[in-house]
């Protein structure tokens, strides 16, 4: 068979140099399924369930696991949970499978050979220069022919034109870095001379090592926010039983009292039936004439026929509401212990994520002195003569930490004791540092601060009042990037401060910290980054 000459019989229309249409960088949905198997039947889930450490099963697989075990413990890590776990259909991980069942079960179009003239048969290869798809039979000259074995060939395509370069009909060969499109011998000679260019199998690799990576990050994204549902439905299930018991002790508290007022009220309400028949009894007797049984009865009417003491009565209902106000009281002690107990958990987890706080001597305002080891800041009354940086606070007496961050979580704790005024925070990078500054979420800083020694604020839009019960001396600030969360704590108490909720987070976050003014030394204490003991 002679060599074909690229065919100008062809349409050749909608061709678009890019990526995405060259074999080579085609993502393949395949890829992901090892990553969507159960480890019990090495099958695509079915039903996904996820356990309390975080991995996933076909619902079926893991309960036939459990029923036919005397404990339950994950498959894949063998972690062991004291009680059975309630398994919840994972939605999420559900659907991302139908998807890609719905991708896999999408069958491309059958090539056919151009060559042959009365059954076609399918396709084996298809040729770049000669823009053919060939079968076996028709596809031997390429493997044997000297000048055809040059051809490119690939897998079967049926829009072999989007291969092939508008301006030279040339096969795309090369990618331009530098243009990032897929470009010809001829493109990369006459356009692309001198720009970064490689061949689109080379391309193709390292693009497809970017979406592993991405694939990858993803599924920890996915994996993360799983972990966050089960954390969530977790503290809902400990609050809700918190609550019941609360109910619980006060329903009692209440049955008791109510069944204590009903005895009284139906022991008044006898008394007062026998009092009015004496009276009635009384007022027959004062009309009579038989003397004789008037000094016979006498002393029985006007003795009292009870003894009962409702004086007493009254005090003792007084003490018993006392009673139930120490009970009460008591119950609210048991309510903050608890609460106590929550937060320390909370705080426990977060401390986790702490990090290395160094302050940035080039972000700090003139007025402010730094410690050597950049973990403290002080309030000094001489302005130093310092150069005027682009990130230097000219106005407000700020620094900020030397590191940025912008995904994750992270935490850090900041020593207070003794001042009375300060702000501690973070804030994103671009914020205005020149000038009069606006401490708000708007503005890029999400903040609380203390003034007057007393009075506490979160710098919200608007600004909230916070009544704190006790003057926190350490207080630590967590930071959950991808959930738009900033949490202040009361360290030492394991009390809650303030949270910022729902925020959108679109570049770095850095630490901020002001010690305020000196105030003539009313307010000289520093604020010192310190490093975090782990709560107990």
């Amino acid at each position: 068979m002679a060599e074909s000459s690229p065919t100008s019989t062809k349409t050749r229309k909608n061709r678009r140099q890019s990526i995405e249409h060259v074999p080579f960088m085609s993502s393949s949905i395949s890829s992901l399924t090892e990553e969507l198997q159960c480890s019990i039947c090495l099958d695509v889930f079915t039903d996904p369930v996820t356990t309390p450490c975080g991995h996933n099963f076909c619902k079926t697989c893991l309960n036939k696991c459990w029923d036919n075990s005397q404990t339950c413990s994950c498959p894949y890590c063998k972690e062991t949970f004291k009680q059975r776990p309630d398994l919840k259909i994972n939605t999420t991980l559900r659907e991302l499978i139908d998807h890609y069942k719905k991708k896999s079960s999408e069958k491309k179009p059958e090539v056919l050979c151009d060559i042959c003239e009365e059954r076609k048969l399918k396709a084996l290869k298809s040729c770049l220069v000669c823009q053919s798809s060939y079968c076996e039979t028709h596809l031997e000259p390429h493997l044997r022919v000297a000048g055809l074995k040059k051809h490119k060939l690939m897998d079967p395509a049926s829009n072999l034109e989007d291969y092939i370069c508008q301006k030279h009909e040339r096969p795309l060969e090369l990618f331009c870095r530098d243009d990032q499109t897929c470009v010809c011998s001829i493109c990369n000679v006459k356009y692309h001379k001198n720009h970064n260019t490689v061949s689109i199998e080379e391309e193709s690799q390292e693009k497809k090592i970017e979406l592993m990576k991405t694939q990858k990050d993803m599924q920890q994204m996915i994996q993360n926010r799983i972990k966050k549902i089960q954390e969530i439905k977790h503290s809902a299930e400990v609050r809700k039983g918190f609550y019941t018991e609360l109910l619980e002790m006060m329903e009692e508290q209440q049955k008791a009292a109510e069944k204590q007022e009903q005895e009284l009220i139906e022991e008044l309400e006898q008394e007062i039936t026998e009092l009015k028949m004496r009276n009635t009894e009384l007022e027959q007797l004062s009309h009579t004439e038989d003397h004789l049984h008037l000094l016979q009865i006498h002393s029985s009417l006007c003795s009292p026929r009870n003894n009962r003491n409702w004086p007493e009565i009254s005090m003792k209902t007084h003490e018993s509401l006392e009673t139930l106000r120490r009970a009460l009281n008591q119950l609210k002690d048991t309510i903050d212990d608890k609460l106590t107990q929550t937060v320390s958990t909370e705080l426990k987890w977060m401390q986790q994520y702490a990090v290395d706080v160094t302050l940035d001597p080039d972000t700090a305002h003139p007025n402010l002195i730094l410690s050597d080891d950049g973990k403290q800041v002080r309030h000094g009354d001489i302005k130093q003569k310092l150069s005027d940086k682009p990130e230097r606070f000219d106005t407000g007496v700020y620094v900020m930490g030397k590191e940025g961050f912008s995904s994750g979580r992270f935490y850090f704790e900041v020593q207070v004791k003794g001042k009375t005024e300060w702000i501690l925070g973070v804030a994103r990078e671009s914020i205005n540092r020149k000038g009069t500054i606006t401490l708000s979420p708007s503005d890029g800083y999400w903040t609380v601060i203390l003034r007057n020694g007393d009075e506490y604020k979160a710098c919200d839009d608007p600004r909230v009042y916070l009544s704190l019960r006790v003057k926190p001396q350490r207080v630590g600030v967590f930071v959950d990037y991808e959930e738009g969360l900033v949490s202040f704590y009361d360290v030492e108490y394991s009390s809650h401060i303030y949270s910022f909720t729902a925020q959108s987070f679109t570049e770095e976050l850095y630490p901020l910290f002001s010690p305020c003014f000196s105030d003539g030394g009313k307010n000289s204490s520093p604020l010192i980054i310190t490093p975090v003991n782990y709560s107990k």
